[in-house]
This record gives structure tokens, sequence and C-alpha cells, in this order.
């Protein structure tokens, strides 16, 4: 288990022990200190809720990421992904529930490193990034999986 980990579902089916799992070898491939972080998996409505409420935008998205930390190798920060939004994406995808899971995670991560996808440059090299980590620790994020 990581410490200073804090992981929540309302999705029963997501394995918090998978969750510290991938966040340890995120930990590790990266050299961090986690100072905090929570990793909560919330419907699409809490998640748009939130949106609006702290970022004033009035649309879906499948992830927000806060990052509390002015340091590079030091994560202070909270990461909300829709199950909701994941299993959309899967389904549109073609790809299984338990990627999408792994992948958003990767990105929250990624972006509480200060990887950028707001424009198509910085977009390119975080999903290059993100598609690294995909293959190198594709694990399910699925409890009996």
């Amino acid at each position: 288990m990581v410490k200073n980990l804090q992981v929540s579902s309302q999705d029963i089916s997501i394995s918090k022990k998978s969750v510290h799992k991938l966040i340890f070898l995120l930990k590790n491939e990266f050299n961090l200190e986690i100072s905090s972080l929570s990793i909560s998996f919330i419907s699409s409505n809490k998640l748009r809720e939130v949106n609006e409420q702290f970022l004033n935008h009035n649309y879906d998205t499948d992830i927000l990421t806060f990052n509390y930390s002015k340091k590079q190798k030091e994560i202070d920060g909270e990461i909300l992904i829709s199950f909701e939004e994941a299993r959309y994406n899967a389904k549109k995808f073609n790809i299984n529930y338990a990627k999408e899971l792994t992948r958003l995670v990767i990105h929250g991560v990624l972006h509480l490193l200060h990887f950028d996808d707001t424009d198509a440059s910085s977009k390119k090299i975080m999903k290059k990034e993100e598609n690294k980590l995909i293959n190198k620790f594709n694990f399910a994020l699925l409890a009996g999986k």
C-alpha cells in the first residue's frame, strides 16, 4: 500500500488494491514523493457539478485533476474520475473498461506531474507518455480480475 493515498469509489467493481498497486508503480517509475493523493471514482453528475463549481465549465468530462503541489517530483492533489464516462469511452473506443480506468488514473498522475494537454503539441507528448505507461503497467483495476 502507498502511504498518503486515499481511494474511494461509487463503483464497487473497482479494485482499490489494484489502484494502490498502479500508483506504487508510477511512484517508483517517476521517483515521486506522495504527500497526499486522493483518487475518487464518482458519477458523471457529481463530476459535472465539481467541473461547474470549481472550473466554471458547463460540460461533462471523464477526469478532473487538482494539483496543490508546486514541486515537480512531489504529489499533492486530487484525481476525480467519472466511472460512467470511463464505461462510455471504453464502449466508444472498443476497449476494456479496466484498461480505460488504468488510462484515466495514469492521465491524472501525469497532470499532477505537470504534463499538459491544452494544445496539440503538449497533448501529443502527454499521449505518448500515457501510452508507454499503459503498455508497461497493463493490469486490471476491476475486482476479481
